[in-house]
């Protein structure tokens, strides 16, 4: 057999090893006074004098002299002051030592319970926060604090310890060190007032301080400390692969109920999963009858399985028909499915005449179990059938038992009226129709009542001797047991098949729920649209106030809100918790409970993307049930991925258009990098000329020089404005002053800032004299005109024509530059306006490819259109259009 370890065991225990988790050390003892606090501070100072940073978060010295004397010396942090009833009650301050971050704190009284209005309920939760900023802690705890042994500790004591912590916590410590001390010593230091108050030391006596008590709580302590040794080997021996006995893989199964013991059998099955190194599971099969359950009976079956993942316990509700045989079958399927070694149920409480009618659980697990042992768990308690499971339960109100009673009269009508003519036994059946009438549309307990009175009814009336409930023929006994046993029956499976099928309406509600929220969100095309949706089903399914709020800068910011809602600053300090801690906190919760909302973290697989706030309903207090938290935290999950999938899209966006504009940067840098060279190098080198002393340089010479250097720094001008306006069009920023304006002048202008471009291809003006004038920045058209010249000349042949016209289209004015060039592609027409865009030819001819994508922005801009097309015979049309009116 190989006995090599599990190879993600190993890396789950190297990790741990490497966190930067703080480390928690535990000084246990077995009751107060055996020294937890003082060995505490004894090396506290051991550390400090080893040059740790040692300061006290929170000690409790009970006055005692010798416990006072070793707190000097440590730096103690003030204490948060917490107000609650006009009363002030210290507590430790987290953010304090967090902000301090020593490299240990001192915190005493580790299962201790916050004061209502506190960040956490209990100090547990303070110190794990405080070790998930990387600060160890050394903490003192009793052994009867312990959740698993709280009842334990109840049996041997006759104390009902209030304030315990969860087993996991304990075993999630990196040190646990047992303060130890004999129970004569203990008791001798508690007559001497060393451990209580002289008057509080009699009592403390015969309640808790009874030498028995102390025995078997020193055997707990010393027991559960040797237990986590134990483990501390193991996994020691996991994580240096060393080969050795493993323990058997022992699975475990605890079955869970609305019932009193089920939290017995919680904190038992806790116990032999430890002795038996096993994991184990928590399993509540739902029945149809958990929807007509009381509310307080739901809340009490989520906080059992709540109790059994605060003991380290894997939690799961299964659903399932009401019959005794269908939960069984579920519970034993699901223990063959997750290889369950051991499943532990209670014993029935219910009397024994009720599980003869209707079975036992425990019996039918036992039956059906094969190879999977059954463990049963007593009670003290005295036997009771709660109200929702007792086998002819009724909850129907007073008005259907009257339609019940007007049924049964209407079958005795209809029984008197045809009683003469047909056998007394046959009216039987008009009973029976009664009974399935009242099962059918009224429920349980009028069909039972309808069943009875109907068999009295009969016998009164139909049965020889009349109007009297004596019988003379004894088979009518037969024919009354008969009567009421088939009303009952029915009346049971009736109701039965009207929960289930209630059951599944509501499951088919919750599908549809999740199916609407699930297609609406795919559609959201944005974050705002997602949390429109999100908000709108959350608000329709759960009726209560919602807040979604989403991180902008480092902080929380709200992003959705109910109606009348407002989150004030405490709200938001709550929020931000959650989202930094990505755990449940708020109302209904162990993290801060006195907020007005339950918060929840809206948690990826990348982690939290916000946080969901829920309200309580305006109708009532009460907790949401187990399956409304389900669904809830579903439709969490389905809008975080939702947040998640819309931030990516706009990430996705965000850098599509960095690539672009790096694009276009680049694109602009090649394109001008020559066209800026060129003037410039001819501007240099006239200016270089000029400049030359030692040569002669004839008038001509120099006004030739001079000419040149002009041209090429108006080609440079025009250059930057053609970027400039670019810029100014892509920003939007652009503004026209629009006048009327003629035709004629905007053409000859245009002719006028070419000056001598236009030298090698004369240039035909064809514009009606009565043209009218035309709306339009002139300015900014005397470039657009300049532009499309330009490229007119650039692509024309030396002494080709081209001709300008001007034309009327109804309500537009139409200016036509046509020329002899090369023409343009098809293919190209279109794009031949874009930035940057330049038709590929073998020849090479200079430019931006700015130019037609400027007189596009332009144009556009006084609300007219820019178009090339080919012409007939070869060339190109540039055509622009402008309207005639504003």
């Amino acid at each position: 057999m190989d006995k090599r370890p599990d190879p993600d065991e190993l890396l789950k225990n190297i990790q741990a090893e490497e966190t930067k988790r703080g480390r928690l050390k535990i000084f246990l003892g077995y009751v107060a006074g055996v020294g937890k606090t003082y060995a505490m501070l004894e090396a506290a100072h051991q550390r400090k004098i080893q040059g740790v940073d040692v300061v006290v978060g929170y000690i409790e010295t009970h006055k005692r002299a010798e416990t006072e004397e070793l707190v000097e010396g440590l730096e103690v942090l003030p204490r948060k002051q917490v107000e609650y009833r006009g009363v002030t009650l210290p507590e430790m301050d987290v953010d304090a030592v967090i902000q301090r971050k020593p490299q240990l704190v001192l915190v005493d009284e580790f299962a201790h319970t916050n004061a209502p209005g506190s960040r956490h309920a209990k100090r547990y939760q303070d110190v794990q926060e405080i070790l998930a900023a990387g600060i160890d802690v050394y903490t003192t705890l009793n052994i009867q604090h312990l959740e698993s042994l709280n009842d334990i500790v109840a049996q041997v004591t006759g104390v009902i310890v209030r304030e315990t912590i969860p087993d996991r916590v304990i075993d999630e410590a990196s040190e646990i060190e047992v303060i130890d001390l004999p129970p004569d010593e203990l008791l001798v230091r508690l007559q001497e007032g060393k451990v209580y108050v002289p008057d509080q030391a009699a009592r403390a006596i015969q309640k808790f301080f009874r030498k028995g008590n102390l025995t078997a709580l020193r055997e707990m302590s010393l027991r559960r400390a040797a237990e986590r040794v134990d483990d501390q080997m193991r996994a020691y021996m996991q994580t240096r692969a060393i080969q050795g006995i493993w323990a058997a893989g022992e699975r475990l199964l605890v079955c869970v109920s609305p019932s009193p013991l089920s939290e017995r059998l919680v904190r038992t099955t806790r116990r032999l999963a430890d002795e038996l190194n096993a994991e184990w599971i928590a399993l509540y099969v739902e029945t149809p009858q958990f929807a007509s359950m009381s509310p307080e009976k739901r809340d009490r079956v989520a906080n059992i399985l709540q109790l059994a993942e605060d003991l380290g316990a894997r939690s799961y509700t299964l659903s399932t028909s009401n019959s005794m045989d269908a939960v069984s079958e579920t519970i034993i399927e699901f223990a063959h499915k997750n290889n369950i070694t051991k499943i532990v149920a209670g014993k029935p409480l219910r009397p024994r005449w009720q599980e003869m009618l209707r079975g036992s659980l425990v019996d039918k697990l036992i039956h059906q179990s094969g190879d999977i042992d059954v463990y049963v768990v007593t009670s003290a308690d005295k036997p009771s059938a709660p109200a929702e499971e007792s086998p002819l339960r009724l909850h129907s109100s007073v008005s259907r038992y009257a339609w019940s009673l007007f049924l049964v009269t209407l079958a005795t009508g209809v029984g008197g009226m045809i009683g003469g003519r047909i056998e007394a036994t046959n009216l039987v059946m008009v009973y029976l129709l009664a009974v399935v009438f009242a099962a059918v549309y009224l429920g349980r307990g009028p069909a039972i009542f309808a069943s009875f009175i109907g068999v009295l009814a009969f016998d009164f009336l139909f049965v020889h001797p009349f109007f009297t409930f004596t019988v003379s023929d004894t088979e009518y006994i037969i024919t009354f047991i008969g009567l009421f046993l088939v009303g009952v029956v029915i009346s049971q499976l009736t109701a039965r098949a009207s929960e289930q099928a209630e059951a599944a309406r509501q499951r088919e509600a919750e599908t549809a729920e999740l199916y609407d929220l699930s297609r609406d969100l795919a559609s959201a095309a944005d974050i705002e649209t997602i949390l429109s949706v999100l908000q709108k089903h959350m608000e329709q399914t759960f009726s209560r106030s919602i807040a979604v709020l989403l991180p902008e800068s480092n902080h929380l910011v709200t992003r959705a809100l109910s109606k009348e809602m407002n989150l004030n600053e405490e709200e938001l300090a709550v929020a931000d918790w959650v989202y930094r801690h990505a755990e449940p906190a708020g109302r209904h919760t162990n993290t801060l409970p006195a907020a007005q909302l339950r918060y929840l973290p809206l948690k990826t697989s990348k982690g939290v993307v916000g946080v969901l706030g829920v309200g309580k309903p305006s109708t009532s207090n009460s907790d949401l049930t187990s399956a409304q938290r389900r669904l809830m935290e579903a439709f969490a999950n389905q809008g975080a991925q939702a947040i998640e999938r819309a931030q990516l899209e706009e990430q996705n966006r965000q850098i599509a258009l960095l690539q672009s504009a790096e694009k276009l940067q680049n694109t602009l840098l090649n394109s001008i990098s020559h066209d800026l060279r060129t003037p410039l190098v001819a501007i240099t080198g006239a200016l270089s000329a000029l400049d030359e002393k030692d040569m002669e340089i004839d008038e001509p010479t120099r006004s030739a020089l001079i000419e040149n250097a002009r041209g090429e720094a108006d080609r440079l001008n025009r250059l930057v404005g053609n970027l400039l306006n670019m810029t100014r069009i892509e920003s939007g920023t652009i503004k026209l002053r629009l006048e009327p304006g003629d035709i004629q002048d905007l053409v000859g202008t245009a002719l006028e800032q070419l000056g001598k471009r236009t030298e090698n291809n004369p240039i035909k003006v064809n514009i009606p004299a009565n043209f009218p004038l035309v709306p339009m920045d002139f300015t900014l058209m005397a470039q657009v005109i300049v532009n499309l010249l330009e490229n007119a000349i650039k692509y024309s042949p030396q002494d080709s024509l081209i001709e300008v016209t001007a034309s009327l289209d109804e309500s537009k004015a139409r200016l036509q530059i046509l020329d002899r060039g090369v023409g343009i592609p098809s293919d190209d027409l279109s794009r031949v306006f874009d930035k940057f865009y330049r038709v590929q030819r073998p020849e090479s001819v200079s430019g931006t490819g700015l130019g037609l994508s400027i007189s596009k922005g332009i144009v556009e801009a006084h609300g007219g259109d820019v178009r090339a097309k080919n012409r007939e015979g070869g060339g190109t049309i540039l055509e622009v259009e402008l309207p005639l009116s504003v």
